[in-house]
């Protein structure tokens, strides 16, 4: 009779140790999942952060400029640009400012713009 009884008892503990790991283990995998997409949310939030700084800058410093652009704006330009990490951006960046024309740099900042706003919404 007592053995029955730590057998039930004993059948009840590894019951209970089982129910509890498999608990554990789904908690786990759906606590890793949501991670996974907050992650995904704020590396998204920081590319986008990166996107709208340039852009901003780009906008107020060399499209609204009534002056040439000096070499200190310039280079602030470009670590901006180089920060976005982006060969699409870059490529349209150096075809700005390699432009031989002025139709030339407005076609490029339409482009360059355009690249930027697509990369936003994405």
């Amino acid at each position: 009779m007592i053995k029955n009884k730590k057998r039930i008892i004993i059948i009840i503990v590894i019951g209970a140790l089982l129910i509890g790991n498999v608990y554990f283990a789904m908690n786990y995998y759906f606590t890793r999942k949501d991670l996974a997409q907050v992650e995904a949310t704020e590396s998204k939030a920081e590319i986008n952060q990166k996107v709208l700084t340039f852009t901003s800058m780009f906008i107020k410093k060399v499209l609204q400029a009534n002056t040439a652009i000096d070499f200190d704006t310039r280079l602030s330009l470009e670590n901006s640009v180089r920060d976005l990490n982006d060969p699409a951006v870059m490529a349209e960046w150096q075809n700005f400012t390699n432009s031989k024309t002025e139709t030339d740099a407005q076609n490029s900042v339409k482009t360059l713009l355009g690249i930027l706003i697509d990369k936003i919404q994405k």
